[in-house]
């Protein structure tokens, strides 16, 4: 069983070899996405193993296939960047829904209260010896109404956690979840009385944009907008006319719509090309951070033991119990 892993990093590999090697599964390591330019590069191999920012278009699947691949692993929940109409009857396509959902909970609240208290801004400040605390004050989350779209998993440990914090919290989701204890809203009164807005969906067609400027005029003003599911949820332009207008207080960006050339790469020594997120890292009330939210030891082992296991059933024959996307069964 040969694997062809894409867009690695370096903590990627541990991982994946602790579980492969014992599984007989033979992996090559890739640095480039796949993508158009790259799929050549999976000739010979039995499977792949993509990301979020490999691009597995039509016209990559019908490549992959010619190629003999028999099936693609996503090491992450989403599957928005794969074609999923056009791997039916081609390729089965499996993902890891369930990887690690504290680990992004927690990121969420880690950026939220780190916007809030201004906790950044004062790290650089006493580095330099300076101990002002002049435009440092926050506001208390205890109170707060906070609205999480998105009760899956992992919305409703941030809803969690957020109870914790004593905030009164708002729920929507086109699927709620039975016997969460939370309480569901219609989109319009949430974006109403939200204090704090927190994304937890995936991204499809009816998602897309889900945050314009339409949704943005019915927000309270100042409020704060987290994002740590996917990058097109947010229409960046509105959001920066929201910010620019005073209309948005605060920021909290761990995804970005346009981010597929530029997250996980370093380019401090380069001028950045991409206008709207120069101007986002700008402002002094936004915070971006590189899609690192799912980042924790325990989601790394989990998404490489689950990918694995999905990966040994399905040449098993016996893929029952794997985490395939339904829409491909």
């Amino acid at each position: 069983m040969k694997l062809a892993f894409f867009d690695t990093k370096p903590y990627d590999i541990p991982g994946f070899d602790r579980y492969a090697v014992p599984a007989g599964i033979e992996v090559k390591y890739f640095e480039p996405n796949l993508n158009e330019d790259t799929v050549s590069l999976a000739a010979g191999f039995d499977a792949v193993c993509v990301f979020v920012n490999d691009t597995v278009n039509a016209a990559v699947v019908d490549k992959l296939y010619q190629l003999g691949i028999k099936v693609i692993v996503l090491r992450c929940a989403g599957f928005n960047n794969v074609d999923i109409r056009a791997c039916r009857d081609k390729l089965r396509v499996f993902r890891v829904p369930a990887y690690s959902p504290h680990a992004v909970a927690e990121h969420a609240m880690a950026l939220l209260l780190t916007i809030n208290r201004r906790t950044h801004k004062a790290y650089i400040r006493t580095r330099e010896f300076n101990f002002s605390l002049q435009g440092l004050a926050g506001f208390d989350l205890y109170g707060k109404t906070v609205g999480i779209i998105g009760t899956g998993k992992i919305g409703r440990v941030f809803a969690d956690i957020c109870r914790g914090f004593g905030m009164n919290i708002l729920a929507y989701d086109k699927f709620p979840a039975a016997d969460s204890g939370l309480h569901y809203v219609a989109l319009s009164e949430l974006f109403e009385k939200s204090d704090i807005i927190s994304l937890h969906c995936p991204l499809t067609e009816d998602t897309n944009h889900l945050i314009d400027a339409e949704s943005i005029a019915r927000m309270k003003k100042g409020v704060t907008i987290i994002n740590t599911s996917r990058g097109g949820l947010i229409n960046t332009e509105d959001l920066i006319t929201g910010i620019k207008e005073k209309k948005v207080g605060a920021a909290c960006l761990d995804v970005y719509e346009e981010e597929g050339d530029l997250f996980y790469e370093d380019f401090s020594g380069h001028i950045v090309q991409d206008d709207k997120l120069v101007r986002l890292i700008a402002m002094p009330n936004v915070i971006v951070t590189s899609h690192q939210a799912f980042l924790t030891t325990e989601a790394l082992d989990n998404i490489a033991s689950t990918t694995v296991t999905n990966l040994v059933k399905f040449f098993s024959g016996s893929p029952d119990g794997a985490t395939e996307v339904v829409y491909n069964k």
